[in-house]
């Protein structure tokens, strides 16, 4: 189905979080009838309404949905929350309904170029950066996607010269299509999400996806030090470059001890030290390469990137520095949700660290990330759902100063108390803060207040 046809045609948006309210806004820009619906029927459809213009507001429906509106719809807009394998969705789809999702929908209502950002860790960096590189040298350039500004806002608007910069999480990419970046990147991939998606290969393939319609004009950045970027590399219908930290590889980025370098057609270049930037940890110089990579196929001098990178600071809630207190430093690093990103958090502590872990169980295995601890952490506290498992895997590796808490405001008082001058404390829980706060952004927020609140 085209975005023309949908006009004067019903097209449920299934959602009512900003993901849906984009949709409905989308929708409207092509001309269809919305009907906005979700199943928590304790919502209040009053106040959802109050998001809209009198010209923008659409039906609401709460709760269930009456059959008459089901059969009635030419299209369903699934907010990325919603999975895609219930009854509900499968319904639909075995009327053949199409089921696109905020990114489809936005791609094809959309003008300009488009690159797309995928990975297990390291997206909201990497995106932001490409995001401020980009406008270092073009007029119009728009960050959205699962960065918090949904797509379907911004598609309406765009020009030829638009550059869509997309942080695409594997929720959003299971409901793509025709989508097909100019650039795409999958920036590393490691298990996550499995209670969503089921298996390790349906993770992987859904990752994947985001380049299976681009053509050998276009590129696709990739992990070269990943097991399964490496192997995708393989078979990957665009042009590949690389970037690890770990090997050289024929043709892309590589960390040479402290200094980024560059192999193109043999030459080897060296770009710059990684004393230059400002952030820390090997995540964040991998981050910085696939930037580099993704902005030098658009187009971008080198010196152009250079500048921008050496200027850029971290994003907040990536192994963010808050402040000292009492000699102790504080990062927070509560975008580290599951274990792989949680690694590269303490990896980048330079000083014994008392860490805050746990949260929701989304079915992760802890070992790699307690062994990764290398004798670093001299205090874990744990908290939430998880914090019995992790404590369990964390007495079979050794650990034995673990400390249990009930409220996270319990947790940050332990690592005060726990933590003396020269040390480090650092929330990076390797779990969701589902269950506790409503987001990663809440609970690193949180966080943050609580050690500003500190006397010196």
């Amino acid at each position: 189905m085209e975005c023309r046809e949908l006009k004067g045609r019903k097209a449920l948006v299934v959602g009512c979080g900003l993901s849906g309210t984009g949709a409905v806004r989308a929708l409207r820009y092509v001309g269809a009838e919305p009907v906005l619906f979700d199943a928590d029927g304790s919502l209040d459809a009053e106040e959802i309404g109050r998001k809209f213009s009198p010209e923008e507001r659409p039906k609401i429906v709460l709760g269930e949905l009456p059959q008459e509106t089901a059969e009635a719809v030419s299209l369903v807009v699934l907010s990325p929350g919603v999975p895609t394998d219930t009854a509900f969705v499968e319904g639909f789809r075995s009327r053949g309904v199409p089921v696109w999702g905020e990114i489809e929908l936005a791609y094809r209502i959309g003008k300009g170029s488009v690159i797309g950002i995928t990975g297990t860790n390291g997206k909201t960096t990497t995106t932001t950066l490409v995001g401020e590189i980009m406008s270092a040298c073009r007029s119009h350039v728009d960050v959205v996607g699962n960065i918090g500004s949904p797509y379907t806002l911004t598609a309406p608007h765009a020009q030829e010269d638009t550059v869509t910069v997309a942080e695409i999480s594997s929720f959003q990419l299971e409901t793509t299509d025709l989508f097909r970046p100019d650039v795409s990147a999958i920036l590393n991939i490691t298990p996550d999400h499995l209670n969503r998606h089921h298996t390790m290969e349906r993770y992987v393939a859904v990752k994947e996806s985001i380049a299976r319609r681009q053509t050998g004009e276009q590129t696709c950045v990739l992990n070269y030090a990943n097991e399964y970027t490496r192997a995708f590399g393989e078979r990957c219908p665009a042009r590949v470059v690389w970037f690890s930290s770990a090997d050289v590889p024929e043709e892309g980025y590589y960390l040479d001890g402290r200094e980024i370098c560059r192999v193109f057609g043999g030459v080897r270049e060296r770009l710059m030290d990684i004393g230059e930037m400002n952030l820390v940890g090997t995540c964040n110089v991998e981050n910085v390469m696939a930037a580099m990579a993704i902005t030098s196929a658009m187009g971008v001098p080198m010196e152009t990137i250079l500048s921008v990178v050496r200027q850029f600071k971290a994003v907040e809630h990536r192994i963010e520095y808050v402040a000292t207190k009492r000699g102790v430093d504080y990062y927070n690093d509560s975008k580290g949700t599951n274990p792989d990103a949680a690694i590269q958090g303490i990896r980048a502590m330079a000083k014994p660290t008392v860490l805050i872990g746990g949260g929701y169980d989304k079915q992760s295995s802890y070992d790699e990330w307690i062994e990764a601890f290398d004798g670093k952490v001299k205090c874990l506290v744990l908290i939430g759902q998880t914090r019995d498992k992790i404590a369990e895997c964390a007495r079979a590796h050794g650990l034995r100063n673990i400390i249990l808490a009930d409220t996270f405001e319990e947790a940050f008082a332990v690592c005060v108390e726990q933590a003396e001058s020269g040390d480090a404390v650092l929330l990076s829980p390797a779990c969701a803060s589902w269950g506790m706060f409503p987001n990663y952004e809440v609970r690193g927020r949180l966080f943050k207040e609580m050690v500003n609140r500190l006397e010196e």
